[in-house]
């Protein structure tokens, strides 16, 4: 076995969190050693702990058009690597999931990006990803972090989450899709991963 298949192993078989995950465990990710862009999002919702494929909900097709791939891309780990702040469902809160469990990404995040190597680019998606990776560079607001993605770049996208819970906030800021999304296009086209 490699060296990443340990890795995806060890993932796979943890029950850090087991206790308080009232659905039970069951990591959702996807990688391998030839990942060229890595998604780092929130946690899985009810939907893909069910199917146990990343993105596999109504986010997961906005989110493809917003990069503009085919699901064949989008779900090859030598193209994508799909690294949540959460690895599972946490369940349901007052309104909506609850967060990403903190335990997920201090535990695996660098282990996954010290061998996968091959990384060019990371999109951040949601707050809970941005708080984690911009550190002190982030912003007040989601908005002004995703209107500033120059300023992350050429290491990090910033993008809001694509849920259908996020449509106010599209309309309310209509130059996301009509400015910022084709930047976002021409950034992802660059990468060369065949």
């Amino acid at each position: 076995m490699t060296k990443v298949d340990l890795l995806i192993d060890e993932i796979k078989q943890c029950t850090t969190c087991a206790n308080s995950l009232i659905n039970g465990v069951n990591p959702v990710f996807s990688f391998s050693k030839k990942s060229r862009i890595a998604i780092v999002g929130q946690a899985p919702g009810l939907a893909v702990h069910k199917s146990g494929i990343p993105w596999h909900d109504k986010s997961g097709d906005r989110l493809r058009e917003w990069l503009s791939v085919s699901k064949e891309q989008f779900y090859n780990p030598d193209i994508f690597a799909i690294v949540p702040m959460g690895f599972c469902y946490p369940g349901k809160g007052k309104s909506g999931d609850l967060p990403p469990r903190k335990e997920c990404a201090p535990q695996w995040h660098n282990k996954i990006f010290e061998t996968c190597t091959n990384i060019e680019l990371i999109i951040l998606i949601g707050g809970y990803a941005q708080k984690c990776y911009l550190e002190e560079r982030q912003k007040k607001t989601l908005t002004e972090i995703v209107r500033s993605y120059n300023e992350y770049l050429p290491k990090y996208i910033v993008l809001p989450h694509p849920s259908p819970r996020n449509n106010i906030w599209l309309k309310k800021n209509d130059w996301f899709e009509r400015e910022m999304i084709p930047e976002v296009q021409k950034l992802i086209g660059r990468i060369d991963y065949l």
